[in-house]
């Protein structure tokens, strides 16, 4: 299994800080797809899965092998994704593909 810093060198992810806003993502995982919407950095609208029928306001928390260290404001192939809705935590299974829903625009620094 890669590191966090292979999976991160390798570009295997995307840093949520480093969109625009209203960028979409479909996002991958063992068992679900999500729409992942870009708010303002890691605060997003999510739409997927079980636990998000419709479009929901969270905050990805970030990446994580589910217990361990945690690149915040990341999602990673191969990883978790830690969101938190109103307090409560929620993992989804690994990611599998991340892929943008139209053109993606990055924030110049």
């Amino acid at each position: 299994m890669d590191t966090f810093l292979q999976l991160r060198q390798r570009g295997a992810g995307v840093e949520l800080g480093q969109l625009e806003a209203l960028t979409t993502l479909l996002v991958w995982t063992r068992n679900s797809l999500y729409r992942v919407i870009v708010a303002d950095g890691a605060d997003v609208f999510v739409q997927g899965g079980a636990f998000f029928p419709d479009p929901t306001p969270a905050h990805v928390d970030g990446a994580s092998t589910g217990g361990g260290p945690l690149m915040t404001g990341w999602i990673g192939v191969g990883l978790l994704v830690e969101f938190r809705v109103g307090g409560q935590r929620i993992l989804t299974s690994p990611v599998v593909a991340i892929a943008a829903e139209g053109p993606v625009v990055s924030r110049r620094h």
